[in-house]
């Protein structure tokens, strides 16, 4: 049985909202209490892509605004789990890899690396150039897992839903919670 665990989950305008609702029916499966933290561009790209507010997603306990640097996320005293940033466009990556403290999703980031705390940032973003790449490899080699969300297929999945879903699954995986439901290769 996995102990209850506290994690930031943070949204940035990228494109990939798909991922949210499975990420967070598993987390709320696993008893895991959610902190979130939205960017305006992400706001309007979960308007478009899903057709919804962040609070109407489920098992998040709470929202905070992304200028409210008195939320507990921007102080290493309090104890949260990890930090998972999906999607994570190229400019949070960039500023993370920079140890830029623009809003509170950077500093959030920022903390939970200087805590040693899993990062886990699924940037979405194609093609890459050289920047992108760099800032990865910064971002890595300070203690982030790039993490993008990058659909496997063996399990033959028959909906959009079913690849996210899969991918998730994965994501959790580095977390230390197992979907019991996916299947992995060669089982």
């Amino acid at each position: 049985m996995n102990q209850a665990k506290r994690i930031i989950l943070a949204v940035t305008g990228a494109t990939g909202m798909l991922y949210l609702r499975p990420l967070l029916t598993l987390l709320g499966e696993h008893g895991v209490t959610v902190h979130g933290v939205i960017s305006d561009a992400g706001r309007q790209v979960l308007r478009l892509e899903e057709g919804m507010e962040p609070e109407a997603l489920p098992h998040v306990e709470r929202w905070f605004a992304v200028d409210d640097f008195t939320a507990p996320m921007a102080s290493g005293s309090s104890l949260y789990d990890a930090m998972v940033i999906l999607p994570c466009t190229v400019g949070t990556l960039g500023a993370i890899a920079g140890g830029y403290s623009g809003n509170l999703i950077h500093r959030a980031a920022d903390v939970t690396l200087k805590e040693r705390r899993p990062l886990i940032l699924a940037v979405r973003e194609t093609p890459l150039n050289r920047n992108h790449l760099t800032n990865m490899l910064r971002a890595h080699e300070a203690g982030a897992t790039i993490f993008p969300p990058m659909p496997s297929f063996y399990h033959k999945p028959d909906s959009l839903q079913a690849m996210a879903r899969h991918y998730v699954g994965r994501l959790c995986d580095h977390l230390g919670l197992r979907d019991k439901d996916m299947k992995r290769w060669g089982s």
